[in-house]
């Protein structure tokens, strides 16, 4: 509730807001830039996603904390993500925000999955880690955030691809034109300063005919109307489906004939 009532407030003059759950199971990959240590397994995930405002990263640093609140005087007391935030964890579980200024905020809390044993004792069931083939094909990475950007690139090199990097539309076009050699698939954020992920991809094909995108968002609720059918892996970043993914798309077993494929 006090989620939804953030949401609320954020759209003063109107929005959307989406409310989903989702099962997933979660590698032994899954990213750590987001400041949790997120033990691998199945999990139940409820994500509440509006089209408000949106938030800076100084206040996403301090979303969580008690009494923060960017609220007028009287109108918010600084205690309902907090919370929040507790309950999650007092329930084993995490919770990951996700904003951009102008365009809207994504919370997603995900929580252990009940498999039958007793409530008190549910714990992430670890999976067999997945057997992932290296590559060696060449992959522009696009992220605004620096931290993301370095720990994806670093983990891809180690699987043998050569990387290339940028944090934005711009910068990706020119190493692009400038890279000699092939580049197989193009690793964008949808949401960037500038030039967005769909722009990219539309200006990158025209000057890489063999390029092939798949795209990372933190929304649930991506509308890429008016691109081609597309491939998004979602944030938070779980290396081993992003891995996954990549393979698939280069062996064209993830290539959409409609609509988008979500990871």
């Amino acid at each position: 509730m006090n989620l939804v009532v953030n949401s609320r407030d954020a759209m003063p003059a109107g929005g959307k807001l989406t409310i989903e759950t989702v099962d997933l199971e979660l590698g032994e990959n899954i990213s750590e830039h987001h400041g949790a240590r997120i033990s691998p397994g199945y999990y139940v995930v409820l994500t509440v996603t509006d089209t408000g405002h949106g938030m800076t990263e100084e206040t996403m640093a301090r979303v969580f904390e008690p009494f923060f609140t960017t609220k007028g005087v009287g109108k918010g007391t600084g205690l309902g993500l907090a919370t929040a935030y507790g309950i999650v964890k007092q329930h084993r579980g995490f919770i990951w925000v996700y904003s951009e200024v102008g365009l809207g905020t994504s919370f997603k809390i995900y929580l252990p999955k009940w498999r039958g044993a007793n409530p008190s004792e549910v714990v992430p069931e670890a999976t067999p880690t997945r057997s992932l083939s290296t590559g060696n094909e060449t992959i522009l990475i696009v992220e605004d955030q620096l931290a993301l950007l370095d720990v994806i690139s670093e983990y891809l090199a180690s699987m043998g691809y050569k990387t290339l990097k940028a944090q934005d539309g711009d910068t990706a076009l020119r190493v692009a034109a400038a890279h000699v050699g092939p580049i197989h698939v193009l690793l964008t954020d949808v949401i960037m300063p500038g030039i967005r992920g769909p722009e990219l991809a539309t200006q990158m094909t025209k000057l890489r005919t063999e390029v092939r995108t798949i795209y990372m968002s933190g929304y649930s609720d991506l509308n890429l109307e008016g691109t081609e059918p597309s491939v998004v892996v979602h944030k938070p970043v779980d290396l081993g489906v992003l891995a996954q993914t990549i393979q698939r798309v280069l062996d064209n077993d993830a290539t959409p004939s409609g609509g988008n494929v979500r990871f």
